[in-house]
């Protein structure tokens, strides 16, 4: 039954997002400018960067490649499970979804998914355009290494993105966990730079920062080809994130939809 649940929203989010065919393929022509953007940078960057990317290879379009591809999870994992709320409560669909046998808990989780499927879409979708088209090299990639790192890095923000949501259920605008997570993981987490370029005390900041972990393993992984042993401290890192953030995010969540039954306001907007 939950299967067939999962499936269905899934299909149900797939003939929206098909139905807007110009829109589905102006994102993929969206992808292949900004990769080609980046590409270019690096040829005006030249070997300039290649002293803070050693670890990495020495490859900034390579670097900042991965960055931008793998830190839409973080957009999706903050943004969507808010968003399947305010928009239930704006279009006057939450009350119908909630007079079913499904939970509200199943109901977001379920809306979530085919987000996080498009995004890992995308995802294949920068890597295959930066090794078709501008030579972006592949070949030592940890794939199952990589698979686990993906793993950990949705769970973790998908715990952020449900705390993102219990503000919108109580408060129903007005998110500070978004927009300080975000903003801050922009500036620490290492998407366009090193943080070896920031000042002393902001380097020490990052480490504060899950996104810095998430990316730092994933680009040891797919450009370098680490092993899990040679990864095993960021993944331990990032498991030991998800473990702490994923019962909080519950717990806020339950607490959020009794206050807001309580109150009444579980589906106004």
């Amino acid at each position: 039954m939950i299967l067939k649940k999962a499936l269905a929203f899934l299909k149900r989010d797939y003939k929206m997002q098909v139905s807007y065919r110009l829109s589905f393929l102006l994102q993929f022509l969206g992808i292949f400018f900004s990769v080609a953007t980046f590409f270019f940078v690096s040829k005006l960057l030249g070997k300039a960067v290649n002293p803070y990317l050693t670890s990495y290879g020495g490859d900034y379009f390579s670097y900042v490649l991965i960055g931008i591809a793998f830190s839409g999870f973080l957009g999706t994992g903050l943004g969507t499970f808010s968003s399947t709320i305010s928009s239930a409560q704006s279009h006057g669909t939450l009350e119908t979804m909630l007079v079913t046998p499904t939970s509200l808990s199943a109901i977001i989780t379920f809306s979530a998914l085919w987000n996080f499927l498009f995004t890992s879409f995308n995802v294949l979708i920068y890597l295959a355009f930066g090794a078709f088209f501008f030579g972006m090299d592949l070949s030592k990639a940890n794939l199952p290494a990589a698979f686990l790192i993906l793993f950990l890095t949705i769970l973790m923000f998908s715990s952020i993105g449900i705390i993102s949501a219990s503000f919108i259920m109580v408060f129903k605008r007005g998110d500070p966990i978004n927009w300080l997570f975000g903003s801050f993981s922009s500036l620490l987490g290492g998407t366009y730079f090193p943080i070896t370029v920031l000042p002393a005390w902001l380097q020490k900041a990052s480490y504060f920062i899950p996104l810095f972990y998430a990316l730092r393993a994933m680009r040891h992984a797919v450009l370098q080809g680490y092993t899990f042993l040679m990864l095993g401290k960021d993944i331990i890192i990032l498991c030991i994130f998800a473990i702490c953030i994923l019962p909080i995010s519950l717990f806020c969540f339950r607490f959020a939809v009794k206050r807001a039954k309580i109150e009444g306001s579980l589906v106004t907007y």
